[in-house]
């Protein structure tokens, strides 16, 4: 699908044999238009028009992406170049740093977009597409999320839902246990496990280099649900420390449940020690090893091919702690920005804000599209569109905190504060004391 560009070569040959002055003439005249026909026929065509992206998307994952762009490829005559790597920020930043950078780019973080638009690096969008065109693609708060010092630079491209506790309706209904619908009724079901000699959660840390962020999608929870968006605005943003009594809450919160070998399988060992990839397994054992897990919408993708979705597990939305924050929803996904303007570039961003590669990557994965024009009933897997439906539902959506803060304190000191946390290394006032002390001073 991502064609790649060829080049030809030509070679002419001489005629070397004698000829009268008049043949010669004639001859020159004829070979000239000759010459004139092969090199019409045979000289290169012009350069087939290309557009490049990076994305921290690899795998099958581009495969998917291939399926996404094909249908603008095969409609504007325009090449789409797509490289997933792993380092995506360090690329990026190297190769705009040669000069080299790509048409566009499929940001993970938008951190690191943010810091790009206000250097200079990306191109506001409203200088590309108009309101209209942005505003029927995605709502109010998804272009918010997109904005940068109110101006537009991110195409969503897809979303995952951080607010989400993963069961297996099989295994409740063998115990007698109801879906919770709120934080009192959660706590309830817990301690019912615990009295039925049952170990509620499953907890994994371990995700190598980046141990730890599994924890922070618990501490973001634990801050947006009990004290609201508003503070969790200025815990993000640097103007509310790690310190302050409202997110020392929501640490401590995090540390009392992980800590609990009665409630966390394992324990904190356990948790430390378990891949997040691999914690959600327990849940299909039989006997069950735990009963809830706390985790966004990707981890379906480390589920066993056995387990088939509705019918082994489904999903249920985080429950509301506080009253006033009743239906607040975490979540994090991938957007596109442009760093070239160019007019392929241009044509690719404007495709982005129609309904069909947002429809095909729906398809494709279990993912939930922002997009405003994808039906819920277009989901055929029911756990995706259980998501698409506590999406739609949602009145406040605020993206993963670690990866909006500097990434010295988002994806270094908080990791590293929750892995001490866990495991006994550092009392609370320390961690959070530390991670203070780490955020970049102006």
């Amino acid at each position: 699908m991502l064609r790649e560009l060829r080049q030809k070569t030509l070679g002419l040959t001489r005629s070397r044999y004698r000829r009268s002055p008049i043949q010669s003439a004639h001859s020159v005249g004829a070979l000239g238009g000759a010459i004139g026909i092969v090199l019409a026929a045979c000289s290169p065509s012009p350069p087939t028009p290309t557009v490049t992206i990076l994305g921290s998307i690899t795998g099958d994952g581009e495969a998917t992406i291939a399926e996404v762009l094909a249908p603008f490829e095969e409609a504007n005559g325009i090449d789409v170049v797509y490289e997933g790597t792993d380092q995506f920020a360090t690329v990026l930043i190297a190769r705009l740093t040669a000069g080299n950078p790509p048409d566009i780019a499929l940001f993970p973080q938008p951190g690191l977009m943010a810091d790009l638009a206000r250097e200079g690096d990306l191109i506001a969008l409203d200088d590309v597409l108009s309101n209209e065109q942005l505003e029927s693609a995605f709502d109010r708060q998804w272009l918010e999320l997109a904005s940068v010092d109110d101006r537009p630079y991110g195409i969503w491209a897809r979303a995952s839902l951080k607010s989400l506790v993963w069961y297996s309706p099989p295994v409740f209904a063998a115990a007698g246990y109801e879906v919770p619908s709120t934080w009192e009724e959660l706590q309830a079901l817990s301690d019912r496990m615990v009295s039925d000699g049952n170990i509620p959660w499953c907890i994994g840390l371990e995700s190598g280099a980046a141990s730890g962020w599994p924890g922070t999608d618990w501490v973001e929870e634990f801050v947006l649900r009990q004290s609201g968006p508003q503070v969790y605005d200025r815990w993000v943003s640097g103007d509310t420390p790690f310190s302050e009594p409202a997110i020392a809450s929501a640490f401590s919160s995090f540390a009392e449940l992980v800590q609990d070998g009665d409630r966390v399988l394992g324990g904190a060992v356990g948790a430390i020690s378990t891949p997040f990839g691999d914690s959600p397994a327990a849940l299909f054992d039989d006997p069950p090893g735990c009963y809830l897990h706390r985790q966004a919408s990707f981890i379906s993708t480390f589920f066993p091919d056995t387990v088939e979705p509705g019918r082994d597990v489904a999903v249920f939305p985080f429950p509301a702690m506080n009253p006033e924050f009743s239906n607040v929803l975490l979540v994090s996904g991938e957007q596109f920005g442009l760093l070239s303007d160019t007019p392929e570039a241009r044509a690719m961003m404007e495709y982005l804000t129609t309904a069909e590669p947002h429809r095909i990557w729906s398809q494709a994965e279990g993912f939930v599209s922002p997009f405003r024009g994808i039906a819920i009933a277009s989901y055929t897997d029911p756990n995706t569109r259980k998501q698409a439906e506590v999406l739609a539902s949602a009145d406040t959506l605020r993206f993963d905190g670690s990866d909006l803060m500097p990434g010295e304190v988002g994806t270094g000191a908080f990791w590293e504060g929750i892995i001490d946390l866990a495991s006994g290394t550092a009392d609370l006032d320390t961690v959070l004391a530390d991670i203070d002390r780490r955020w970049p001073q102006d």
